[in-house]
């Protein structure tokens, strides 16, 4: 990106505190500078901001430059999927509680975004996951994660039997509350939770982690993302699989998932001096010493 106008579109976690006040700031500000901004159809439905079009994720897919996110992790995440196949940049402004891949402070919005519309950014691209449920020979559905794939069990029911295959070689039959099967930038989500790997998110790997497994030799592993991994259901109830946490398939005894990594990438543009290691420092509080006097006392 340049000072040249550009369009831009703004994304917005449409029920968070203060997300109304904070892209109106942000499209006011970019309109000035010369921008052509336009919302997202579902945010321009629930915020009050007057004066600029929307579109649907397609449209925003055919025409932006890039896209501007005011929100949380789960924001991006729901976005990052479906512009993934555009190849639309994203830039993420954290509203949110974590902010690992919303990494623009919210007091800092109007400084930070001026700099990177002047070329001052680092650009990175992060890998996705696609997967498709296969029952009696016929696909019944489909989906991408950004940060991983989960097959659990329901909440009342007991362990779930999965067999798992990695590039048609049989590796386990499995005894858990389900598995998790996460991109390298999902290794710091529900995967860390369980046990698994940090993975730097230029790694091309697919960690897989189980959760809670009935035999402790059951341990996470990280695979080649070429793999093609598929999970049969063995036994179980109230068996399902999840994409982010965000679209979901029940599940019976027979199906099998099939899991890739996706053919599409997303590009993120992160500020000027970012670093992933800085990142994992301030999110995972490894800053943070107990004082002398605290540790006195």
């Amino acid at each position: 990106m340049t000072v040249q106008a550009k369009t831009i579109a703004l994304v917005g976690k449409f029920n968070a505190a203060g997300i109304n006040a904070s892209l109106s700031e942000l499209a006011s500000f970019l309109d000035q500078a010369g921008h052509h901004v336009v919302l997202e159809s579902e945010t321009a439905q629930y915020i009050d901001l007057h004066g600029f079009v929307s579109m649907p994720v397609p449209e925003i897919g055919k025409y932006a430059d890039a896209a501007i996110v005011v929100g949380g992790d789960g924001t991006m995440l729901g976005i990052a999927r479906q512009l993934a196949p555009y190849k639309v940049p994203l830039i993420g402004i954290n509203q949110g509680r974590l902010g690992f891949i919303t990494d623009i402070p919210l007091d800092r919005m109007i400084p930070v975004i001026t700099e990177m519309l002047e070329g001052k950014y680092v650009s990175e691209q992060r890998s996705l996951l696609q997967a498709i449920v296969i029952r009696d020979g016929n696909q019944i559905f489909s989906g991408t994660a950004f940060n991983d794939i989960v097959v659990s069990r329901g909440a009342g029911s007991g362990m779930v039997e999965l067999r798992v295959d990695v590039d048609s070689h049989f590796m386990y039959n499995q005894r858990s509350d389900g598995l998790i099967v996460s991109t390298p930038t999902g290794s710091t989500a529900y995967s860390l939770s369980a046990g698994g790997p940090l993975l730097h998110p230029s790694l091309g790997g697919i960690v897989m982690v189980p959760i809670a497994p009935h035999a402790l030799s059951n341990r996470p592993i990280v695979l080649p993302d070429s793999s093609e991994i598929v999970i049969e259901i063995v036994a179980g109830r109230d068996i399902s699989v999840n994409f982010d946490m965000q679209s979901f398939a029940s599940l019976m005894y027979g199906d099998r998932i099939i899991v890739k990594r996706s053919a599409h990438t997303v590009t993120f543009l992160h500020p000027r001096g970012w670093n992933y290691y800085d990142t994992l420092r301030e999110k995972l509080h490894w800053n943070e010493y107990p004082s002398v006097e605290g540790a006195l006392n």
